[in-house]
C-alpha cells in the first residue's frame, strides 16, 4: 500500500465495528486513548461497543458534529484507522488523535499520512489557529510523529494515564497556524 494513497472517508457503521475490535488489543487500545481505570478502553466521542447500534438520530449527532470532525483512514480502498480533531470553535483549536488499527502497518507512514491530512484540513479549512495532541509518555514514537511534524510540547499531564497498573503522565504537544509549513512531505515524518 501507497502511504499517499491514503483517503479520509465518513466513518461508516462497519469501520466502526472494525475499531471496536481493534480496540480489543490491549496495545492498540493503548497506543489509541488507553483504558480508563476500570479497564475499558477509552475512545473519544463516542462508543464503539455501542456505535454500530445507533439510531440514526444518535449516528448524525455524533458523526456529523461540526465541533467533532471524526473520519476513517483508508488505504487502497482498506479501511485501516480513524482520526479525531476535537474542534473548540470559541479557543480556535482542534485536538487532534490518530489510530492505525492494524499493527501490521505501523511504522509504515500511515500514521503520519493521516496526521498530514488532519493538520492540513485543521489550518485550511476549519481555520483553526492551534492544533493540539495529549500523547502518553510511554508512547514514544507517537511523540516523535508529532515532533517531526513541528509539535511543541507545552506541558505535562501528571500522571493522568492508568497503564500496566501505575500511572503515566501525558505530554500535551502543539502546534500553532503560523508556525506550520505544508513543506513537511509524508515521507519526512515517517517513522
Amino acid at each position: 500500500m501507497s502511504v499517499k494513497s491514503i483517503e479520509l472517508r465518513i466513518v461508516s457503521k462497519e469501520d466502526v465495528i472494525r475499531i471496536e475490535k481493534w480496540l480489543k488489543d490491549d496495545e492498540i487500545a493503548e497506543a489509541w486513548f488507553g483504558r480508563y481505570s476500570y479497564g475499558d478502553s477509552a475512545h473519544l466521542a463516542y462508543n464503539p461497543s455501542e456505535a454500530a447500534s445507533f439510531s440514526d438520530k444518535k449516528w448524525k449527532e455524533v458523526f456529523e458534529d461540526s465541533d467533532h470532525k471524526i473520519l476513517s483512514i483508508y488505504a487502497s480502498g482498506e479501511h485501516v484507522g480513524e482520526v479525531h480533531l476535537a474542534i473548540e470553535e470559541a479557543l480556535g483549536d482542534g485536538q487532534l488523535s490518530v489510530l492505525v488499527g492494524r499493527k501490521d502497518l505501523w511504522h509504515k507512514g500511515f500514521g503520519s499520512a493521516a496526521t498530514s491530512k488532519m493538520i492540513e484540513l485543521g489550518f485550511r479549512e476549519y481555520n483553526l489557529f492551534r492544533i493540539w495532541v495529549d500523547v502518553p509518555e510511554y508512547n514514544k514514537n507517537a511523540i516523535i510523529l508529532f515532533r517531526q511534524f513541528g509539535f511543541i510540547h507545552e506541558g505535562t499531564l501528571r500522571q493522568s494515564r492508568p497503564h500496566d497498573g501505575a500511572r503515566f503522565d501525558s505530554v500535551v504537544m502543539g502546534i500553532l497556524k503560523n508556525e506550520y509549513t505544508s513543506s513537511i512531505t509524508i515521507d519526512d515524518a515517517v517513522i
